[in-house]
């Protein structure tokens, strides 16, 4: 609830500071008093919309702090910790409007932006008027105000979550019907592709290796030419080798004559014709290491060519063939696994719709029950408030076909205001006063489900009078038993069942150079005088007094 205003420099207001208490509080004061400035600052301080205008006349800048105590787990509190708020203790709005038009927002004296104010704000404090009744416009709180009469928290919840389940079985499905689609279509490249590479069978490293005996088997086409001069010189028919076997022979048979001299030269002799020896034996491996097939280097250069171009086919190096090949493979084998796949999406899928239908029709079901409860409810608020002729229904328009995450309905509150009129939307029927008549009525069936903590009305007994106004008091009291209740109100009736009366008034200050607003609140004598003043006017008589006295005595 609220537990503290504090304002400065707004308007008429240059200091003012309000202590709060559970129950009904009414403000009362004469006709320009400032209580339109005090719920206009009160709006500011909820992310309301800012106004240089706002702004008290010489003052650079005006503030106004709003205290408020919400328990544990509160929607306000949960909006504030998704704004990375420290949510521990009170939570204090702040708003600082600046004389040229722009503002600043704060929460727990963290600066937040107007937006998140406003969405704190509205968890927090609902404000109620002739003009301003909020709830009773958009056909999407009516739905939800609903959902909280009926108790439905949980099946909205089930229902939620089952469309949000549908939602991402839908997704799956889609995502894997486009996968298996083009899958589809590369399916007639990916076969061919993998045949042919199956078909040539590349092999990791196979290109390099190719390439090397390529180029060795050219390179023993060019040498084996020298190889084979070579070998004519050392062992054909120019060898030297039958020469010099003859010298040796000769100087072998003249050795005994004369051994020391020919022992060296028979030894050199013996030496080269075996180095000639190893030369040949040299000479005959060379070649035949050179001899090849003339049709194995064309089989290699085939194979080589062949590989490059499949690489150049395929958009891919050489040595990634082998790879390219087995990811054809596991395309081929993906699709008929999304084949698979996406005929149990679809049942997935078709599964979902169900569940989330299902949960539509449960909640469907729900809401008309309650739609008949809420119906008698408010009706039955709806004659001690002069709304006798008048009668409330909830009109539900559901498309079994249709549903979002809150169900298949639309819900929309209506009114017939006079015996034989059409029905139609409460907003398009009602006048300024039945409307905030209708919403009081409403307020009184919903109050401890979906309002919020503090609520806020603004001359809502505009008009009424005599019973209709002691109406309209009893059900904002039993309101305050529920929620914190703060009224605007000229009415006596209403004033006199509040458990807290504030007196807005508007004095002279500054030795009478400007006006200034102020708020008091009202005890015993003082509160009687007030009240005494709503049912008199200007000149308070004892009779005036008396009845202020019997109002007070009643109420309680």
């Amino acid at each position: 609830m609220l537990v503290q205003l504090a304002i400065r420099d707004i308007v008429l207001i240059d200091r003012l500071e309000l202590e709060f208490s559970p129950g009904l509080t009414v403000l009362t004061g004469e006709t320009g008093a400032g209580k339109s400035i005090l719920l206009d600052a009160f709006s500011l301080a909820l992310g309301g919309r800012g106004d240089g205008a706002l702004v008290r006349s010489g003052q650079a800048q005006g503030q106004v702090v709003a205290v408020f105590d919400p328990p544990p787990g509160h929607p306000a509190r949960l909006a504030a910790a998704e704004q990375g708020l420290d949510v521990e203790g009170d939570l204090i709005l702040r708003r600082v409007q600046m004389a040229d038009g722009r503002s600043r927002a704060f929460v727990n004296d963290q600066p937040v932006s107007v937006q998140a104010l406003r969405a704190i704000g509205d968890a927090l404090v609902e404000i109620h008027g002739q003009h301003d009744d909020r709830a009773l416009v958009d056909p999407n709180v009516h739905r939800s105000l609903l959902d909280a009469f009926g108790g439905h928290g949980d099946l909205v919840a089930a229902t939620r979550a089952a469309h949000a389940a549908l939602r991402q079985a839908d997704k799956d499905l889609r995502e894997e019907t486009a996968a298996v689609e083009a899958a589809r279509k590369e399916a007639d490249y990916l076969g061919h592709a993998l045949a042919d590479l199956t078909k040539l069978g590349p092999r990791p490293g196979e290109e390099e290796a190719l390439a090397a005996e390529r180029t060795a088997m050219q390179q023993a086409e060019k040498v084996v030419g020298d190889l084979r001069d070579a070998h004519e010189s050392v062992g054909g028919d120019g060898s030297p080798l039958s020469t010099l076997s003859a010298a040796l022979r000769r100087l072998e048979r003249r050795q005994p004559q004369a051994p020391n001299l020919l022992d060296p030269a028979i030894k050199a002799l013996d030496a080269a014709l075996n180095a000639l020896d190893s030369a040949q034996e040299a000479l005959d491996q060379a070649l035949r290491d050179a001899e090849f097939d003339p049709r194995a280097l064309e089989q290699v250069e085939e194979r080589l060519f062949a590989l490059r171009a499949a690489a150049r086919k395929y958009g891919a190096p050489v040595d990634q063939l082998p790879a390219l090949a087995e990811s054809f493979a596991a395309d081929l084998a993906a699709l008929d696994a999304g084949e698979a796949r996406l005929l149990a999406l679809a049942k997935a899928r078709d599964a979902a719709e169900k569940h989330f239908f299902g949960r539509a029709a449960e909640l469907t079901k729900a809401r008309k029950k309650a739609a008949h409860a809420l119906d008698a409810a408010v009706n039955a608020e709806l004659p001690p408030l002069k709304l006798e002729r008048a009668v409330f229904s909830t009109h539900i328009a559901t498309d079994p076909d249709q549903g979002g995450p809150d169900g298949a309905e639309r819900v929309e509150f209506w009114v017939q205001t006079n015996p034989g009129s059409k029905p139609g939307p409460l907003m398009k029927v009602a006048s300024g006063g039945e409307l905030s008549r209708f919403m009081l009525a409403l307020k009184v069936v919903l109050a401890d489900r979906g309002s919020a903590p503090t609520l806020v009305f603004d001359e809502i007994d505009a008009g009424a009078g005599g019973a209709a106004a002691d109406a309209i008091g009893q059900r904002l009291a039993r309101l305050g038993a529920r929620v914190q209740v703060l009224s605007v109100t000229h009415a006596p009736q209403v004033a006199a069942r509040a458990i807290t009366h504030m007196r807005i008034s508007k004095d002279l200050a500054d030795k009478g150079a400007r006006a200034a607003t102020r708020v008091a609140p009202l005890a015993d004598e003082h509160r009687r005088e007030e009240i005494a003043r709503m049912l008199a006017g200007a000149t308070i008589t004892e009779e005036a007094r008396a009845a202020a006295t019997r109002l007070i005595e009643n109420a309680r």
